[in-house]
């Protein structure tokens, strides 16, 4: 479940827009660039690409799905491929089904988002100069813009508080708009989740209906709300 959150609340603020068409942003300003788009995006929605590297055992995973975002903090993530899993972030409860396997996972969303973690982002309740160290250049900076292209302007983050599920992320940004447009998290172990969007459209209605979830008759349910 981690793996979708910690990549969505990184890629909250993309923008559908590719072209670079006016003067770029101080490398200083952009922090409080990224974090006024993430403040003044009411809706989002968009297709992605996530792909999830181990560095044990070399394996890449490809996985391709759909996103929708509401404020206040309401996510709908559905993987299609290579498995279907839907996750659902409602207004009090959270949800994570795999289907193939009849699974479901139920968690109090106020449990998640209280841990002091990036997930605040979700909320709101983040900020992104306040909970990560920010550096526009480090030693293997032009490594990442290399391999990245596009002509982004690229952000190492440290967590001030990190956990397992991510010691570091690098997000690409658009060098005028300040839009994020690709993002990699790396875990404790090294481990690499990449996530590129494409299709993205923002401010756009978006049904209350996808926040909630009603698992499939026969599912079994890991009731995990008395957990947190």
């Amino acid at each position: 479940m981690k793996k979708c959150l910690f990549a969505l609340c990184l890629v909250l603020a993309f923008s559908a827009s590719s072209a670079f068409a006016g003067e770029p942003i101080p490398m200083n300003e952009l922090p409080d660039a990224i974090q006024k788009k993430y403040n003044d995006m009411g809706t989002f929605t968009a297709s992605f690409v996530q792909e999830l590297t181990n560095v044990s055992s070399g394996e890449h995973e490809i996985r391709n799905g759909d996103i929708w975002f509401k404020q206040p903090s309401l996510v709908r993530w559905e993987t299609l491929v290579p498995e279907k899993e839907i996750l659902v972030l409602g207004p009090d409860v959270a949800w994570d089904y795999f289907a193939d396997e009849g699974l479901a996972f139920k968690y109090r969303v106020s449990g998640l988002l209280d841990s002091k973690t990036i997930l605040r982002f979700i909320s709101g309740q983040a900020n992104i100069k306040e909970d990560f160290y920010i550096k526009t250049e480090w030693d293997g900076a032009d490594k990442v813009r290399e391999k990245w292209g596009k002509g982004y302007a690229v952000l190492q983050l440290t967590p001030k508080e990190p956990e397992p599920g991510m010691v570091q992320a690098y997000i690409g940004v658009e060098p005028d708009t300040a839009l994020l447009r690709q993002v990699m998290i790396v875990d404790f172990y090294g481990n690499g989740n990449e996530i590129r969007l494409s299709d993205v459209k923002t401010s756009v209605p978006v049904d209350a209906s996808l926040f909630s979830f009603v698992p499939p008759e026969g599912t079994q349910i890991e009731d995990n709300t008395q957990a947190y």
